[in-house]
Order: structure tokens, then C-alpha cells, then sequence
């Protein structure tokens, strides 16, 4: 056996070591133009850009020829990222919505008596209506936070605290009471800006 150092050259009678035999071939990448693999190559382009894509609607019609422009539709529908947009367009108007709000209650409310049970599912039903109201009034980028509770009337007292991180100049607060001889209904409505 021979030593080889640095630089040796190999002996004749060591062979090189064989070529690995080529393997499988690699699939070819599917055309933009089948059918079946457009949605997929849409996605992969997109996954490596900036953009945040809610859905894309596929073009699976017959006519090829109008690919290119359902291609570039399908673009159009991207969610873009954030406009840096500091204030609102419409601002949060208190009194308009404490006005409603107080409506719904009254609504709700009117021949209501003290049932606990009632009032779990009631509080939840009440939150959600003054929620899809209060979007109908389209104060966009403001995120609302809707509490409604319910004391029972038996002589107590009773001091309810809320505490946030609050921009003064967009964030607001509104708040409706309804009252009765048995319980009094209150309803929060915090709405918050979203930069």
C-alpha cells in the first residue's frame, strides 16, 4: 500500500471513482396556459411579493387568447399594503351613535324583566346588533369594542372601570343606558382608530 501525500498523484491502478448514473428527469414546470396549473403558478408568483392576496379567481374559461387580460384582472384584486394614512376620513361622531344605540336598547328592552339566563344570551345578541349598526354608519379603519351588562336593582353600588391605550384626537367612547324597576342595561361602545 502506498502512502499519498499532498499532491500525490494517483496510482494507475486505483480507478476513479464511477459517475453516479443520471437519475430521474426533473418534471417540467407547468404552462401558465393549462388550465389546471394557473391558480397554482399565480400563488407561487405572488407568495414571494409584498402583497397580502385575499383570493384570486382562476380564469378557467375556453378562450386562450384572453388570458393575458384576465391574467392582469386577477392582479387588480390584490389587497395592497398600508397607505400610511393618519387620520380618518370620516371621524368617529359620539352623539349620532349614542342616539342609536340608545334606540336599540329602549327596542330590546321594553317589556324585559331580570332573568339571568335570559340576560347571558340577550347581552350577546344586543352587542352584536349594536356592532352591525355601528358599522353602518362607515367610520372606516375604526375597530369597535361593544360591552353590554347588566345589574340587577337590589340596593348596591357598583363602579365599572375601563382602561386603554387611547389616542385622544380619533379615539372615542359612547355610552347608553337603559333603566328599569328591576335592572339597569348599559351599553359601551369604544371605538378605536386603526392607522
Amino acid at each position: 500500500m502506498e502512502k499519498r501525500g499532498r499532491g500525490a498523484k494517483p496510482s494507475p491502478s486505483q480507478a476513479p471513482p464511477a459517475q453516479p448514473s443520471p437519475g430521474p428527469r426533473k418534471e417540467r414546470r407547468p404552462s401558465m396556459f393549462e388550465k389546471e396549473a394557473y391558480a397554482q403558478i399565480l400563488r407561487e408568483r405572488l407568495r414571494e411579493s409584498f402583497h397580502d392576496v385575499q383570493y384570486v379567481e382562476p380564469p378557467f374559461d375556453d378562450s386562450i387568447a384572453d388570458i393575458g387580460k384576465e391574467w392582469k384582472s386577477a392582479l387588480a384584486k390584490l389587497k395592497f399594503a398600508n397607505s400610511y394614512r393618519m387620520e380618518p376620513l370620516k371621524k368617529f361622531q359620539a352623539h349620532s351613535v349614542e342616539t342609536k344605540v340608545q334606540q336599540i336598547l329602549q327596542e330590546q328592552l321594553k317589556d324585559v324583566k331580570y332573568d339571568d339566563k335570559l340576560f347571558s344570551h340577550l347581552s350577546l345578541e344586543l352587542s352584536d346588533r349594536i356592532l352591525s349598526t355601528v358599522k353602518e354608519f362607515g367610520y372606516h379603519r375604526y375597530k369597535f369594542i361593544i360591552k353590554v351588562l347588566f345589574i340587577q336593582k337590589t340596593g348596591q353600588a357598583i363602579n365599572i372601570a375601563s382602561r386603554w391605550i387611547w389616542d385622544v384626537a380619533w379615539d372615542s367612547w359612547v355610552e347608553a343606558k337603559h333603566e328599569t324597576e328591576s335592572y339597569v342595561a348599559l351599553a359601551l361602545v369604544f371605538a378605536l382608530y386603526c392607522e
